[in-house]
């Protein structure tokens, strides 16, 4: 038997069964720019897809989903990016709408768990996950079960204050992470040390060929990231530490030599666990999914 993994972001939702590892029958549909039922809807028809284009018999699905989220109730608190799912109730209306049972994580999260199952942290008994993109995300995972913490929001490392009195944050606080290390955030540290717009990959390029300015922003980006990193190992003391996302793949070699040499002096007189990069890419967050479901009824 099988389990089913639906990936849910603020564009597109992705949905595959999961069997011995692997993801088959995947399919990518458009999210529903009206969101609430619309979302629901979308998500049953492509998980009916992805079963019938299987022919596994499936137990159960696994959901991720942006968040923050209520666990206890099943429910989507608000997402930023898809709109009415103020409170929604995401767990019982697929659950009715599919006849299958779900089960819900984090979107964030569930790359976590995939990277420690699947991915770059295997056969790890803990593992430390960071994805720098957009946004910075990631999830602590120990034993095959991921840190939520009392109230859901564990593992909400974007959010970390790095920085106090720094940039704003679209969580509402001053000098988080996520304000200082993303691609925006670089962008906007481009646009006011080369007084024009710059997307991220026109500055990693600028970097790699050697100019000064670009070097400065994407070093200080990721030194931040080195002090996050640093900072979270002593608090969860794991194992493996993987690093992942847009702009920790793609800035080069030489953000990644800054990372670690920030990392590396935050870390000193401390046991610095290795960090290693991701390996599932994008279908990360989809196969967590469904090692969420997985997990749950015995699959794994």
């Amino acid at each position: 038997m099988s389990v089913v993994g639906i990936d849910l972001g603020g564009t597109k939702i992705m949905a595959g069964v999961l069997k011995e590892g692997s993801i088959h029958a995947k399919l990518t549909v458009p999210t529903p720019e009206e969101g609430g039922m619309a979302v629901v809807r979308a998500m049953a028809e492509a998980a009916r897809s992805v079963i019938d284009a299987s022919g596994e018999e499936v137990r159960a699905i696994g959901l991720g989903t942006p968040g923050p989220l209520d666990f206890r109730r099943g429910r989507v608190k608000f997402t930023p990016n898809i709109a009415n799912l103020t409170d929604f109730p995401i767990v019982e209306l697929l659950e009715e709408a599919t006849g299958l049972r779900v089960y819900m994580e984090n979107d964030a999260n569930a790359a976590a768990l995939a990277e420690h199952i699947l991915g770059a942290a295997r056969g790890a008994e803990s593992s430390l996950f960071m994805t720098v993109s957009t946004g910075v995300g990631g999830g602590f995972v120990w034993g095959n079960r991921v840190l939520r913490g009392a109230n859901g929001q564990g593992g909400e490392i974007g959010h970390v204050t790095v920085l106090p009195g720094g940039p704003s944050c679209g969580c509402g606080l001053d000098g988080c992470l996520e304000a200082l290390a993303t691609g925006p955030a670089m962008e906007r540290m481009a646009l006011a040390s080369f007084r024009r717009e710059m997307t991220t990959r026109e500055l990693f390029a600028l970097f790699q060929q050697g100019d000064s300015r670009a070097g400065r922003i994407v070093r200080q980006a990721a030194s931040w990231v080195g002090v996050a990193l640093a900072s979270l190992v002593k608090c969860y003391d794991p194992e493996v530490v993987v690093l992942g996302g847009g702009v920790a793949l793609n800035a080069g070699q030489g953000y990644l030599d800054e990372v670690m040499r920030s990392y590396q002096r935050y870390m000193e007189g401390w046991v610095a666990p290795p960090i290693r990069l991701a390996r599932l890419g994008g279908e990360a967050g989809l196969l967590g999914a469904a090692l969420t479901a997985a997990l749950e009824v015995g699959e794994v």
